[in-house]
């Protein structure tokens, strides 16, 4: 069941909330501060957040970058009303995935959330793997097609959004089991008492919340290849439990005396070191040894150089019939910031960001001064602070495009490149821009 968190300190209002969306069939918990959202955010994994704007401990676009560090996986809803409105814009340039204005309509809250589900739901259909031209990409697509025909269990490893999903799926769809299903499971959101439903089913009356029968990854996934996201955050019992299904090929739901077979093939993902884990008794070795036939390093996509403008320009295209724009690219100038940033949050922060972008620029082109600040920020700063930098023409270029973009209103200016107005004086001085 899908689960929501509602932030809000309008306790009727929550509690409004909270009713509609039970209704509606999701799974749904109010909070009234940002102090109490933390605690639940840390405690479980929620496929949405609705939050307000303004909170009594602090404001909503502190907590808004605060839970996309925390779970990035949850999509945040800002709710606002209408004299927050540019705030809530800025809120999409930091992540959220879009705004609601208040009083919410309930109609229009289901249709968004409904469109969230949707994209969580198919994300190879919507957006296919590409390999990119770089030696890391290449070599990781060679290893790929070479492990695709076997049926050695695979590991991947690589840091969070990565593509480790894009690439189980790309080694699936050109295999033998191609014909078969591809079930995707994500141990890092599973609740621990959970883990062995979700991936060996259960009877229904098998415990509190098991109110129907339900068949866990292992079945669906029978006949084809069973993807085990984050299998790092599975605990001890539950890892002897895989490893003898795996060994054995049969399974038990949780509940039930029927064993039930299966042939799957395993593949497994990691963002953490499992050898590590192993020496701190936090890992089994034999299951270890049993899930990596065959590892594949994913790169980061900062080591994957121009392949970052190759990803923008795809996730671009994909962004456009999204939102039906017709962006026709990127500028030469939010062409080398792409390049020269750090990508913490890999392909995943790419798509984000082109998406973001795309939804706010106003132009043919997106410009450097449409990237979010972090991007921008990174080289435009005042005097004296220490911060990465660019050659000094990208910087004058910035300028000129501010200036254009508010017909040569420095103020505006000013505050589009993130600067005071001192400061961009200066820098129009410098670069003989007056």
């Amino acid at each position: 069941m899908v689960k929501i968190l509602i932030i809000e300190d309008d306790a009727a209002f929550n509690t409004l909330l909270k009713t509609w969306l039970t209704k509606g069939g999701f799974r749904a918990e109010g909070v009234l501060s940002a102090g109490e959202a933390m605690k639940a955010v840390q405690s479980q994994v929620y496929d949405i957040v609705l939050s307000d704007l303004r909170l009594p401990d602090t404001d909503g676009l502190t907590l808004l970058k605060w839970i996309r560090e925390t779970s990035p996986d949850s999509a945040v809803f800002i709710m606002t009303g209408y004299a927050d409105i540019q705030t809530a814009v800025q809120a999409i340039r930091l992540g959220a995935a879009d705004y609601l204005e208040k009083p919410v309509d309930p109609v229009i809250l289901k249709e968004k959330i409904d469109e969230i589900l949707r994209k969580k739901d198919r994300p190879h259909e919507r957006i296919p793997f590409i390999k990119g031209d770089s030696p890391a990409s290449l070599r990781l697509y060679d290893y790929m097609m070479l492990v695709a025909p076997t049926l050695l269990s695979v590991l991947i490893a690589g840091e969070s959004g990565t593509g480790k999903e894009y690439v189980a799926n790309h080694i699936h769809q050109n295999s033998s089991r191609r014909d078969g299903p591809f079930v995707a499971l994500d141990c890092g959101a599973i609740p621990r008492d959970l883990a062995s439903s979700e991936l060996f089913g259960h009877l229904k009356g098998s415990f509190t919340s098991a109110i129907s029968d339900k068949k866990g990854a292992f079945e669906m996934a029978d006949g084809g290849t069973l993807f085990l996201d984050e299998i790092g955050n599975l605990s001890p019992d539950v890892q002897m439990q895989l490893l003898r299904a795996l060994q054995e090929g049969v399974i038990k739901p949780v509940g039930s005396s029927r064993i039930v077979e299966v042939n799957i093939r395993i593949i497994t993902a990691t963002n953490v070191d499992l050898k590590q884990m192993i020496e701190q008794g936090r890992f089994r070795e034999d299951l270890y040894h049993r899930i990596n036939e065959f590892q594949l390093n994913i790169p980061r996509l900062q080591e994957r150089g121009q392949d970052i403008l190759l990803f923008a320009h795809h996730f671009l295209e994909y962004a456009n019939r999204q939102m039906k724009k017709q962006i026709t690219g990127f500028s030469p100038e939010a062409e080398q910031l792409m390049l020269a940033y750090s990508w913490r949050g890999n392909l995943r922060e790419l798509l984000n960001v082109v998406k973001r972008t795309v939804l706010l620029s106003e132009g043919p082109q997106i410009m450097a001064t449409d990237l979010p600040d972090e991007i921008r920020n990174m080289q435009f700063t005042r005097p004296g602070q220490d911060a990465h930098s660019l050659k000094e023409q990208h910087e004058r270029q910035m300028i000129i495009e501010a200036l254009a973009r508010t017909r040569n209103n420095r103020t505006r200016a000013a505050r589009l490149l993130g600067v005071d107005r001192k400061t961009l004086y200066n820098k129009m001085k410098l670069y003989n821009l007056e």
